[in-house]
C-alpha cells in the first residue's frame, strides 16, 4: 500500500508473516526488485466528505479528517519511564521508504512472558526488535524468557547479574523518534485492509491493532455508504421537462441534489456513445466540449429552478472561464457534476463554479455564466 501498488498477490506457505529485521526495510526491497508495471484500469479513489473517530481504551483515540490527500499523524504515550512520549507524522506515501519503513517493532520486557505463553514472536529476538525494561531485572526472574533472551547475548551488570532499565542490550535506535514510526508502520498495513485508496487526514493517538481494526471496519463502512448511488430527485423524464435538449445532445441523465445555490448531476458514459466512435478510434475519451456542455445543461436546470415555470424559459450561456482538463473521462464511468452559485441570480444573470468527478477525482472545472431568458 506505501508503494502505491494495488494488485498484487502474496503467497506465505506458514501461519504467519515472518518478521524479518522487524521492519518492511526488506518487503520493500522485494517489490522493487520484482518491479512496479503500470496497468490501464484506473483505481477508485475515495474522498469521504465527513469527520468521524474511534475510540479504544486507555484514551486511545484515531480521527479522520476529510482533506484532498493521505496525510497520517501518530502519537504515543506508554506512561513509560524509559520510553518518552512520541509523535511522528508523514504527509505524504512517496516518504515511507525513507521515513518509516525501516521503525522496528518493538515491546517491553514484562509483555514478553506473555507472548511467549501463547506461542507467538517465534522469530523474534535482539535483532528484529527493541525491548525496553522498566525496572532492573535479575536473571533469575526471568523464567521461560531465558530461553528467548539467550544469555550469551545479553549484556549483564556481572556484579549483581541483572538486566538495566532501559534498552536492552543497548540496541541503537535507527530514529529517536522510531517507536511513534513503526506504529504508523503497522496504522497503514491495517488501514490498507478497507481495499481502497484513501484520501484524507488520519490523527492516532496510542494506535494498536485491536482500535486500528476497528477504525478501519469504521472506514469501510463510511467509504460504502459514501458511495452508494443516491435516489435521484430528477430523472431523464423530469430533466426533459425542463431542459429543451433532445438526444443526441442531452448529456445529464439524473440530477440527485438540488437547492437554491447548487446542483449534483449524472451522467453515465457508456461505451456506446456516438462521438466515441470518432474520437479516438482505439483510444475513446470523451470530447472535453461535450463535458463542457454537460456542465451547461446541469447549471440550466439550476438556474431554471429560480422560476416558477422553467419550461417557459431558456438559459443561453454568456461565459465559460478558467476552464481545466485534469484528466482523460473514458467510457463505462460515471460523470459527475457539482455546480454552485459564485453570487446570487440578479436579473436573470447565474455565474456558477463546476467540477466534474470520476471516481471522487477532479476530472474537469469552470466557471460558468448564463442569462435566464422567458420564450417568446
Amino acid at each position: 500500500y506505501a508503494c502505491s501498488i494495488n494488485n498484487i498477490n502474496i503467497e506465505i506457505n506458514g501461519p504467519e508473516v515472518p518478521i524479518m529485521d522487524g521492519s518492511s526495510t526488506c518487503f520493500i526491497k522485494m517489490i522493487e526488485e520484482a518491479q512496479i508495471v503500470t496497468q490501464k484500469k484506473k483505481i477508485i479513489n475515495v474522498n469521504l466528505p465527513n469527520y468521524f473517530k474511534v475510540e479504544g481504551d486507555d484514551d486511545a483515540i484515531i480521527e479522520f479528517l476529510p482533506q484532498e490527500n493521505i496525510e497520517i499523524e501518530v502519537s504515543i504515550d506508554y506512561n513509560s519511564k524509559v520510553l518518552p512520549k512520541q509523535n511522528y507524522s508523514l504527509r505524504n506515501l512517496s516518504n515511507f521508504k525513507a521515513e518509516v519503513s525501516n521503525a522496528r517493532t518493538f515491546c517491553f520486557l514484562h509483555d514478553l512472558n506473555k507472548l511467549t505463553e501463547h506461542n507467538l514472536i517465534k522469530g523474534g529476538d535482539l535483532n528484529n526488535s527493541v525491548v525496553f525494561i522498566e525496572e532492573d531485572v535479575p536473571i533469575s526472574e526471568l523464567g521461560a524468557l531465558k530461553n528467548i533472551l539467550k544469555k550469551d547475548y545479553i549484556k549483564l551488570d556481572i556484579s549483581k547479574n541483572i538486566l538495566k532499565k532501559g534498552i536492552l542490550n543497548n540496541t541503537k535506535l535507527v530514529f529517536e523518534n522510531e517507536q511513534a514510526r513503526h506504529k504508523l508502520l503497522d496504522l497503514i498495513g491495517d488501514i490498507c485492509l478497507a481495499g481502497y485508496e484513501i484520501k484524507g487526514k488520519i490523527i492516532a493517538h496510542k494506535p494498536g491493532h485491536t482500535i486500528n481494526t476497528q477504525f478501519t471496519r469504521r472506514l469501510k463502512e463510511e467509504i460504502i455508504k459514501n458511495m452508494k448511488p443516491q435516489k435521484p430527485l430528477m430523472q431523464l423524464k423530469d430533466i426533459k421537462r425542463i431542459l429543451p435538449h433532445r438526444e443526441p445532445f442531452l448529456f445529464i441523465d439524473e440530477v440527485t441534489e438540488l437547492s437554491q445555490n447548487s446542483i449534483t448531476g449524472l451522467k453515465y458514459v457508456d461505451e456506446s456513445e456516438y462521438y466515441f466512435q470518432g474520437h479516438f478510434p482505439g483510444a475513446p475519451i470523451m470530447p472535453g466540449v461535450l463535458q463542457i456542455e454537460a456542465m451547461a445543461q446541469t447549471g440550466g436546470i439550476l438556474a431554471l429552478n429560480s422560476v416558477i415555470d422553467p419550461e417557459n424559459y431558456l438559459t443561453y450561456f454568456m461565459k465559460i472561464d478558467k476552464v481545466k482538463f485534469k484528466h482523460k473521462v473514458e467510457p463505462n464511468c460515471i460523470l459527475i457534476f457539482k455546480l454552485n452559485l459564485l453570487s446570487p441570480i440578479r436579473r436573470g444573470i447565474c455565474h456558477m463554479e463546476a467540477k466534474a468527478y470520476v471516481n471522487n477525482t477532479i476530472v474537469t472545472e469552470a466557471e460558468l455564466m448564463a442569462k435566464i431568458v422567458k420564450e417568446k
